[in-house]
């Protein structure tokens, strides 16, 4: 450890023998006592059988649940609410059925106020027999990170109308199941009928923002899949033209290269400030055609690496994430030596910029400090800090054996800056399980 963090200090916070699964982002409550999870079963949370959302307290250990599913029905993915202690995460069927299945169409987002756990309430509102309605959408949605200001809420999204029309359908006819990036405000509460024994009502209006190709063309900017996203700065960014973007996301985008050839880039799609209003196509999508972006939408590409020697992002799953002043958009892209990088873009484009330059990968998603000057990440089995200018590295814990290597979903710091939350496998008599652990910085 370098001697400016040697008195980093690492200490274990869960000690529960059953899984702990942190959300890339978004895991502290507001004054950073708490940090929130789930208790999927496997390390990575590839398996979705979580019956609970808990959180732990940093100080006391003390643990309280604040959702258990019911009915079958299983949960994961929590985040809490940027300004409320209020958790986010999604609810999966409850009494699934041989055709109603937990996966990436059959979801949804559902909130819990952590000071009176228990129940909850609907986040989006799905509405599956037309005429549908404004503000509900038709799928699943996942990985929900509120704006830094707490009043909108991200999501990505599948359609389960559209997964379920068969190929015979032709593209000129009808738009594919891609994930999108989508967005919920509170213009709700939005009602629907209850013609279909999975509608159900949400608090908020949501709309897609993103928008894909069936087919895209080879070397055009069209997308086969918007995906990891993050909001740009803590009120925006500055435009090239001096005027401030209030609100805007990045996302990967996957683009095509040549036929049958994807490599993902970075987008943004800045938004307006009213979301309510239909743009091109109705906001509720038809039959055949996803829901459409609310008027006033902007989606651009801001990078172009495909003729680089390893193009495209690459490295671990990561989210896109943004400094808080805006500036700069953070992601992976291996270096010409084949090793994974934290790499910038600004939002208004331009080439990007190599931030690390170490021998080993960067090995999780990452966050940025609350101030700007500093990201987290894991790399060579260890808590790392980078510099968020010069890209120095600052190793915070010990190296660990493989079994033990801080856990690549998340590296999350806390909203005063002074800890970071990950987690990480230990052993017991019942077998290996994630823990929750957090670095004090000195």
């Amino acid at each position: 450890m370098s001697d400016q963090f040697a008195s980093a200090r690492e200490r274990q916070i869960t000690r529960d023998r059953k899984g702990h699964v942190l959300t890339n982002a978004g895991v502290w409550s507001p004054d950073g006592q708490w940090i929130v999870y789930d208790t999927r079963p496997d390390p990575a949370g590839e398996i979705f059988e979580g019956e609970t959302i808990e959180m732990a307290n940093i100080l006391t250990g003390e643990v309280r649940e604040l959702f258990r599913s019911q009915n079958g029905a299983r949960c994961g993915v929590a985040a809490f609410h940027s300004r409320r202690n209020e958790v986010v995460f999604i609810l999966g069927p409850e009494n699934p059925t041989s055709d109603w299945q937990y996966c990436a169409w059959h979801r949804q987002g559902v909130l819990v106020d952590a000071d009176r756990p228990g129940g909850h309430r609907n986040l989006d509102a799905r509405d599956l027999t037309p005429p549908f309605t404004p503000g509900a959408l038709r799928g699943g949605t996942h990985v929900h990170q509120f704006s830094p200001d707490g009043q909108w809420v991200s999501f990505t999204y599948e359609d389960h109308l559209l997964a379920q029309r068969p190929p015979s359908v032709s593209l000129a006819d009808r738009d594919l199941n891609q994930r999108n990036v989508g967005v919920g405000v509170p213009s709700g509460p939005v009602r629907v009928g209850k013609d279909h024994p999975r509608n159900h009502d949400g608090e908020y209006f949501c709309v897609l923002v993103t928008r894909t190709t069936a087919a895209p063309k080879p070397g055009s900017d069209d997308i086969s899949r918007a995906f990891e996203e993050s909001w740009v700065g803590t009120n925006g960014y500055q435009r090239a033209d001096g005027r401030r973007q209030v609100r805007a996301l990045a996302f990967q985008g996957q683009v095509t290269v040549s036929p049958g050839v994807t490599i993902s880039e970075v987008f943004i799609v800045d938004l307006p400030d009213d979301l309510t209003r239909e743009g091109r196509g109705p906001l509720a999508g038809t039959e055949n055609r996803m829901p459409c972006p609310p008027q006033g939408v902007a989606q651009r590409r801001l990078t172009r690496t495909e003729n680089r020697k390893y193009p495209g992002l690459q490295g671990p799953r990561h989210w896109l994430r943004s400094a808080p002043d805006g500036s700069r958009i953070a992601f992976l892209m291996k270096d010409d030596q084949g090793v994974a990088q934290l790499w910038t873009v600004s939002p208004n484009g331009g080439n990007p910029a190599q931030l690390t330059r170490n021998p080993w990968p960067v090995a999780s998603a990452f966050t940025w400090s609350p101030d700007g000057k500093w990201l987290a990440i894991v790399a060579d089995h260890s808590v790392f800090l980078a510099d968020s200018h010069s890209g120095q590295c600052h190793r915070l814990t010990p190296r660990t054996p493989d079994a033990r290597t801080p856990r690549p979903e998340a590296c999350v710091f806390s909203p005063d800056g002074r800890r970071i939350a990950f987690a990480r496998q230990t052993a017991s008599p019942e077998g290996l399980f994630n823990q929750v652990f957090v670095v004090e910085l000195p």
